[in-house]
């Protein structure tokens, strides 16, 4: 038996956000069967932190936000091109102006970093971009608990999509995607008609509090982020994934599938 205790991946994932006609809407993907990690379930866009993302041509392309350091500039530009690569939308604009990019070359530079034929800072430099981690507001922080074989320390971001630009899923790691309503996910998840883990879905609750992007984002900018690191607790009923009650998530406990 190996007791080991796996370390913690640093990770980024945006909910990417808009005003729909039923209120506040969330861009979600469908992973892939075959993924190891959240396999068929509904998530956000999102992934590993990637040597790429601290290239000194991505860190030097950032736009300013509050309280930048080291750990959350390669962490923000890690969101944003996880969200470019499995959603198709780039929170980036040409360096000498304040406009979000949206041009023929989105398709070009996501194909080429999905293909690993282009990386992160290729794609600033060619297109003379920077990396709009000023519009992103930070939401909360995950990390996974010590007794799983795959540890993530996942950051959640904010981020409104661009109005000329146009989401989508990647057709490979992910093989659907939709924009939904948090209580929707919520209903969906609650009736089995969707797969969403614990993490995801707390977040999603936390997010149906919200009736619009900009409430979204107010909320977010005034919030104090603490590390949420869930435990295991075995129940007369069975085994339940719990995160402390006084963490600002509503949604504190699921019974865990069997």
């Amino acid at each position: 038996m190996n007791d080991k205790i796996a370390t913690p991946v640093p990770a980024a994932t945006i909910l990417l956000l808009r005003d729909g006609a039923q209120g506040l809407e969330v861009f979600m993907v469908v992973r892939h069967h075959q993924i190891d990690f959240a396999s068929g379930a509904l998530v956000f866009p999102g992934g590993k932190a990637d040597r790429q993302d601290s290239d000194d041509r991505v860190i030097s392309r950032l736009g300013n936000y509050p309280n930048a350091s080291t750990e959350q500039s390669m962490l923000r530009a890690a969101a944003i091109r996880e969200a470019f690569e499995e959603s198709g939308i780039l929170l980036a604009r040409r360096r000498a102006g304040s406009a979000l990019v949206a041009n023929g070359d989105l398709d070009r530079w996501r194909a080429g970093l999905n293909g690993h034929t282009l990386t992160l800072g290729d794609m600033l430099a060619e297109g003379d971009l920077e990396l709009a981690c000023d519009d992103l507001a930070h939401f909360s922080h995950w990390i996974t608990p010590e007794f799983m074989p795959k540890r993530f320390d996942t950051h959640f971001y904010l981020a409104r999509v661009p109005v000329d630009q146009v989401a989508g899923h990647d057709g490979h790691e992910n093989v659907d995607s939709v924009w939904i309503t948090p209580r929707q996910v919520i209903e969906d998840a609650n009736e089995k008609r969707r797969t969403v883990i614990f993490p995801t879905l707390s977040n999603v609750v936390r997010l149906a509090q919200y009736g619009s992007v900009a409430e979204a984002f107010s909320a977010a900018q005034t919030a104090t982020i603490v590390p949420i690191r869930p435990w295991m607790e075995d129940r007369a009923d069975g085994k339940y994934v719990c995160i402390p009650t006084d963490a600002g998530f509503a949604l504190t406990e699921q019974k865990a599938s069997r």
